[in-house]
């Protein structure tokens, strides 16, 4: 079985406009959704970057039945493990069993604001590893002290917990970082239909735990509009290796952009309205082995995705179909 999500953009949206559109996807049926958790965006044409727990706050109160998760907190540099540990317990109880922590090892583009050194990923992994057994123990209630090779705690305790403890989910891009995740993590986050990295996920742990993908598409009524949207505020969709966690400003990302064009971002990203090709895009994550793919519609029209996907893409995936040609 696959579940269909939206993606939470936080670097396109105003965080009103992101609580609307979260009341909007659940209402069309959306079963969950991720909201990202930026202090920059990764260009100026996005715009936006608000504080993701004040939104989802409002996220909270706007819907009642959606699943969200973060997709994805990084608790190591910029903010101590145990304010995210506090931040997300209290999201815990104010949805309580539908919120999720996704997180991962960060990018420098946020992590780098307060003047910390953005270390490699191996040590980025090692305070990943301390800072979610810093949360976890935090989560227990118990009064908290740790003295870590990264991260030291106080007598800490959280009074304000949720009734059922919130998931932990990993976010991996490579086959190191999806084996951590499979080592740590209570389920998984992916951008792409890799299935290699779904194979290094579940030989570092056990049990079937779920795995999400996240897929960008540009969904429009005319394809050279679409493309044409996406190539201007998603250039960074067809930026290959590492530079997405080691760059520290969007202006730097929009240098790099200036090498991608329109027909590069075609090929990464689904824009238009053929909804065929939207749907073979997500049986793509199927296939890969997620059962989990939240979609991130790029671009202002946010009301026109929701409702092309609800009409022709979430009942082609419906509930006990492991594909769309089970449905179609």
């Amino acid at each position: 079985m696959v579940r269909i999500g939206y993606a939470l953009s936080s670097e396109e949206h105003r965080p009103g406009d992101l609580v609307r559109h979260a009341r909007l996807a659940e209402e069309a049926g959306f079963p969950f959704a991720l909201i990202s958790d930026h202090f920059h965006p990764w260009v100026e044409a996005q715009g936006q970057s608000a504080f993701v727990w004040g939104v989802i706050g409002g996220i909270a109160e706007a819907t009642t039945t959606l699943e969200l998760g973060t997709g994805v907190t990084c608790p190591t540099i910029r903010i101590h493990p145990a304010i995210i540990a506090q931040a997300a317990a209290t999201a815990g109880a104010m949805m309580e069993g539908r919120f999720f922590l996704g997180v991962g090892t960060g990018e420098n583009l946020n992590e780098h604001i307060l003047g910390d050194r953005w270390p490699d990923w191996d040590v980025r992994a090692r305070m990943l590893r301390e800072a979610i057994g810093i949360i976890r123990e935090l989560w227990t209630g118990a009064v908290t002290s740790v003295d870590g090779e990264f991260f030291t705690v106080e007598n800490a305790r959280i009074y304000t917990l949720p009734k059922k403890s919130v998931p932990i989910h990993v976010a991996g891009s490579g086959p190191r970082a999806a084996a951590l995740a499979g080592e740590i993590g209570d389920g998984f986050i992916g951008t792409a239909p890799e299935r290699d990295l779904l194979k290094a996920f579940d030989r570092a742990g056990t049990g079937k735990r779920p795995r999400y993908g996240q897929l960008t598409v540009c969904w429009g009524k005319d394809v050279k509009a679409a493309r044409h949207t996406a190539h201007r505020v998603w250039p960074t969709a067809a930026i290959p290796g590492e530079s997405g966690q080691e760059l520290p400003n969007p202006k730097h990302f929009e240098q790099l952009a200036e090498i991608v064009t329109e027909d590069m971002i075609a090929e990464q990203v689904v824009c238009g309205p053929d909804m065929d090709r939207h749907v073979a895009a997500v049986q793509q994550y199927v296939d890969a082995g997620y059962d989990h793919v939240y979609v991130h519609q790029v671009g202002s029209d946010q009301e026109g995705f929701i409702e092309a996907y609800a009409r022709d893409v979430l009942p082609r995936f419906a509930r006990g179909s492991k594909s769309a040609s089970a449905t179609s």
